[in-house]
């Protein structure tokens, strides 16, 4: 397999762009939509996009590949955003911003566990995912107080685990071989199917005449074709060029792009304690990404 880390890094970069502006997407929505209905339109208009770029079957898979897919829709498609979206019912935003920011922890730790890496994690991963914790609580917590509510916090800790499930499983996907694009609306497909009991759990309702409204419209578009459609494209596309360890670090600047569309679109305060947060975080990027290529490199030989 050809190896192209700029474009792997590229890929992840573009991701998190796009994901740390969604915020404000589902904030609009969130006030004609439930949160189910909303995951469910994006990912519905996402699945039929991919449908309509690249319109030929994935063929001649394994039950084994199969299986394989399905966990991955279960796991990155379902329940990690519905975990994400109950746990703000119970907790801050803040909170679980920081808490979902320890998937890269998670997927370290899965991939060493799993794959059976023949080193063990450098320090420097730890170092950086520390210094990045650190900024992103600047961050998140930057003019608020510390609630602690535990069901939800748990929730939320769920949830980053089984994005680091997602992950691994995308990199198991990615040696297969098939197309990115084929393998995106597989997963996609799973994860819709199921979420449909949620569906009827949660009060969904179709009420398409919603979607005349033109901000409800644009907004929708944006996280159905960008955030899910090409996002999920251009993520599973890093994790096979670059190790799920890798990508997995690029989580880490979703508070820094998300405090930035705040400032430019949202006209919130820049204080020096985000912008302290902003440095920290990005220097733990850097300092994880620097300590893990050489150690990734091998490991993207072993398992490919």
């Amino acid at each position: 397999m050809e190896h192209r880390p700029a474009a792997g890094h590229l890929a992840a970069l573009l991701t998190i762009m796009i994901w740390g502006t969604t915020f404000i997407s589902t904030k609009v929505l969130l006030t004609g939509f439930l949160p189910v209905e909303i995951l469910f339109f994006r990912f519905v208009m996402g699945l039929l996009a991919l449908l309509a770029v690249c319109p030929r079957r994935l063929k001649n898979t394994t039950v084994r590949q199969e299986l394989t897919f399905a966990a991955a829709g279960l796991c990155g498609v379902c329940l990690y955003y519905l975990l994400e979206n109950i746990a703000l019912t119970y907790t801050m935003a803040s909170n679980v911003g920081v808490i979902i920011s320890v998937a890269p922890f998670f997927t370290a730790l899965l991939s060493h566990l799993f794959f059976h890496q023949d080193e063990k994690l450098s320090p420097g991963f730890f170092l950086g995912f520390a210094v990045a914790m650190a900024g992103i609580v600047l961050i998140s917590f930057n003019g608020s107080s510390l609630q602690f509510g535990p069901t939800g916090d748990l929730l939320a800790l769920l949830a980053a685990f089984l994005w680091a499930c997602y992950s691994i499983l995308t990199k198991k996907i990615g040696s297969y071989g098939y197309s990115t694009i084929l393998t995106t609306r597989r997963i996609f497909f799973y994860g819709i199917l199921f979420m449909v009991p949620a569906l009827f759990f949660f009060g969904f309702q179709w009420e398409p005449v919603r979607f005349t409204n033109p901000v409800y419209l644009l907004n929708i578009l944006f996280l159905g074709l960008g955030a899910s459609a090409l996002c999920f494209v251009t993520w599973n596309f890093a994790v096979k060029r670059l190790g799920a360890v890798r990508t997995s670090v690029y989580i880490y600047m979703v508070p820094v792009i998300t405090l930035i569309a705040s400032v430019l679109i949202l006209h919130e305060p820049f204080t020096w304690m985000t912008g302290a947060g902003m440095f920290l975080t990005l220097a733990g990027l850097l300092l994880s990404e620097y300590k893990t290529k050489n150690r990734s490199d091998k490991y993207d030989e072993y398992t490919n």
